[in-house]
């Protein structure tokens, strides 16, 4: 099975746009697209992440707690209030994870680098970087990105969940499935006289005293079997949800928490604001298998929202331990007969399992890329399907938002989306449009 399909965001479309036809002309290609507006079925609107929908300003910031890989790293996206600054975080915040994806890919990084910085380098997102927090009380999303993706490439989704006044916290797994990932390293470390070293404390240490370790895509060695690998990905993956929770949690408490950036983030703020009997995990492909495992694992997540599942990397007795509602979100063309079979063991006729799908849509219809690729190399490359990707996008965060209020009792008006969650709408059909065999007759 091929490493695009099964929840890399961006793979099959790097590997494609170097091909040594393309290579003459994808500088060329990367200059223009990026400075044109959006034509086509979709009318006419410029290329960047759509901003929230909803009535909250939204602001972020980036999260490590510890400068060891054991620490979590995420980005934090909340209600905020205006910061009088109106600085917006890069998209993508540091070279490496173009780095990242051409190790992946076995490109030449600087060729990478040079072609993907003029897409999408100079993009940013529409959320004001260490504003604020916003008092008041909310509910929490832990999201879980897919493979080869890493913590900012969903900020569409995390962006309207915080304007709808939810606080997600989006996890950059250090599993090995991430394109790029860090953590730090001692610069020197002080040695005592029997050659033990002095410096205990994970996380006391300035910045300046630390330099960035990176951790790069983990590729399948020769001969290796794949499910192993996955499998113990997601379990890993799974148990930094749950400590990005724990960390939350702490925070809520009142617990002082030590941030190795330097961000003006007052933490204190955030005491007792968030309702953790009201707590969700989400996520895309790999992301999405992470929610099921997460759910049979942790009682504190409330229901998930698994988007274009990929299936593969959970062993069968994951099942049975699930006992939390679940909205399956998936795409028309990405899904196949095996891996929707897989979701249907999860359909319970005592905890509400939803399936739908958009159509139109593609498996890369869920991530940043959809919105800031143009018409001409967003089809080629399937990072677009054939509707408005932010009607899709509007369709999933809809149906998504219905399901929390009815899984987690929340006091919005997110129930006037219910029908989306039954399939009901223009553009979204129940189930899934793969034909399923027949079940045998009793």
């Amino acid at each position: 099975m091929n490493l695009w399909r099964i929840g890399g965001c961006v793979d099959k479309f790097i590997g494609k746009l170097f091909t040594p036809a393309a290579r003459q002309s994808a500088a060329l290609i990367a200059k223009q697209v990026h400075s044109q507006p959006e034509m086509g079925n979709y009318g006419s609107h410029s290329l960047g992440i759509p901003a929230g929908k909803g009535p909250n300003l939204v602001g972020c910031i980036d999260l490590m707690d510890d400068h060891t890989i054991r620490g979590n790293f995420l980005r934090l996206y909340y209600p905020c209030e205006p910061s009088g600054k109106q600085q917006e975080p890069l998209w993508i915040p540091n070279h490496e994870y173009y780095y990242g994806l051409a190790d992946f890919l076995k490109h030449n990084r600087k060729f990478v680098d040079y072609i993907l910085n003029h897409l999408y380098g100079s993009y940013s997102i529409p959320a004001e970087w260490d504003a604020p927090f916003k008092t008041g009380r909310y509910p929490l999303v832990i999201f879980s990105h897919g493979l080869g993706a890493f913590r900012t490439l969903y900020s569409a989704i995390c962006i309207e969940l915080a304007s709808r006044g939810f606080v997600v916290a989006a996890v950059e797994h250090r599993d090995g499935s991430a394109s790029a990932t860090y953590y730090y390293e001692e610069k020197a470390k002080a040695v005592n006289k029997v050659g033990e070293s002095t410096s205990t404390s994970s996380s006391a240490l300035p910045l300046d005293q630390l330099q960035r370790k990176w951790l790069y895509y983990k590729p399948l060695k020769e001969g290796e079997q794949e499910f192993p690998l996955r499998n113990d990905q997601v379990h890993q993956r799974t148990e930094e949800c749950t400590k990005a929770l724990n960390l939350l949690t702490d925070i809520n408490m009142g617990k002082p928490v030590n941030n190795i950036f330097p961000v003006n983030f007052d933490f204190t703020k955030m005491k007792d604001s968030l309702d953790l009997h009201k707590v969700a995990i989400m996520g895309h492909s790999f992301g999405a298998a992470t929610v099921i495992d997460s759910l049979s694992k942790d009682v504190r997540f409330g229901c998930g929202v698994a988007l274009d599942a990929w299936m593969f990397p959970l062993e069968d007795e994951v099942y049975t331990k699930v006992q939390k509602p679940i909205l399956f979100i998936n795409s028309e063309k990405f899904q196949w007969v095996i891996n929707v079979l897989k979701m249907k063991k999860l359909d319970s006729n005592e905890i509400q399992r939803k399936m739908i799908t958009i159509m139109g849509t593609v498996h890369q219809s869920f991530p940043d890329f959809t919105f800031l690729t143009g018409t001409f190399l967003g089809k080629i490359f399937q990072l677009k399907g054939t509707i408005d990707p932010l009607i899709a996008i509007d369709i999933s965060n809809k149906a998504s938002l219905a399901f929390m209020q009815r899984h987690l009792g929340l006091e919005k008006d997110f129930d006037q989306w219910d029908p989306l969650i039954d399939g009901q709408g223009e553009h979204v059909i129940p189930g899934t449009n793969i034909h399923l065999p027949s079940e045998p007759k009793q």
